[in-house]
């Protein structure tokens, strides 16, 4: 039988995963009790704050009545939540694969599985509050759910957890921000405030197994992570100016407030102000080259 004190001495890797399992076990959510899905949703709040929305501050928006803006949020909350289903089913996968490879009687083997079932907790409380919002979720069409499903073929390595990072770190973000807006339904705020909670374990998780690979990469593998990174921003914002949501929102010409909403300076600040954290440790690993600022700065989320 194995000391686990000794363990947690010679080996930090297990003893921060140790310190991530305790806050589990102490701090952790069931949505379908920990939320009321029977509570009434109020007919005058946004399911977004204002300024997280894609087209806050635009001209398009000033000219919005209050029930349109509140139907783009609802829309642009169903595109995230949607996006965040279909992110957390890859990482899931992408971890189990992990386990492959890993020490069952690990206490990052046994964190990973922790996170794993976050995940899917994550998953079911998304698709529960798709349900209470009575919105459709955007499903991927046959060319991006081939994409979805090839990534796992790339993201290997470090590219697990930059992956888990990009798609995790800068929700988050923007969540923390906004979770405690007054305008926000009831419902929405509870969620976020679950997904904050838990999520903050996994960017630590996330963060600490990156940096303690970066180290030893070789020059193949750091400038194939460098060219994910620089990819990785356009694929954000691709996903969060889905044109779709316009067309159910009952807007006009839709390609045209994708453009406006990439190109919105407001829009742009709340995804840069988002990845500040996520860009400046990125960069501090050596990850982030020149093409790949350059584009992230273009993208707005540098």
């Amino acid at each position: 039988m194995r000391n686990d004190a000794v363990d947690a001495a010679l080996l930090p890797r297990e003893s921060f995963a140790q310190r991530l399992l305790t806050g589990s076990a102490k701090k952790s959510y069931d949505p379908v009790v920990d939320i009321d899905w029977n509570a009434p949703l109020d007919p005058d709040k946004l399911f977004l704050p204002p300024e997280v929305i894609s087209l806050f501050g635009t001209p398009q928006w000033e000219a919005m009545a209050p029930q349109q803006r509140r139907e783009l949020s609802r829309q642009e909350l169903a595109n995230v939540l949607s996006v965040g289903i279909w992110f957390e089913n890859l990482l899931n996968r992408l971890l189990l694969r992990e386990l492959m490879n890993g020490d069952p009687t690990s206490r990052h083997s046994h964190y990973t599985l922790t996170e794993m079932g976050d995940e899917c907790r994550h998953m079911m409380m998304f698709g529960k509050l798709l349900d209470r919002i009575e919105a459709r979720p955007y499903w991927p069409n046959r060319y991006e759910r081939l994409v979805i499903s090839s990534l796992q073929l790339f993201l290997r390595g470090s590219m697990v957890w930059v992956g888990a990072l990009v798609g995790e770190e800068i929700f988050d973000a923007i969540q923390r921000r906004t979770l405690d807006d007054p305008e926000l339904q009831p419902v929405v705020a509870r969620a976020m405030r679950i997904h904050v909670t838990e999520e903050a374990r996994h960017i630590g998780f996330a963060r600490d197994a990156l940096a303690r690979r970066t180290p030893t990469m070789s020059h193949a593998e750091l400038a194939y992570t460098k060219l994910c990174v620089a990819v990785a921003a356009p694929l954000f914002v691709h996903l969060m100016t889905n044109w779709h949501m316009y067309v159910r929102a009952g807007l006009d010409d839709p390609r045209a407030l994708r453009h406006v909403a990439r190109e919105n300076p407001h829009a742009q600040r709340t995804l840069g102000a988002g990845a500040a954290n996520l860009g400046a440790f990125l960069d501090k690993q050596g990850l982030i080259g020149p093409i790949g600022k350059r584009i992230w700065r273009r993208r707005g989320l540098l």
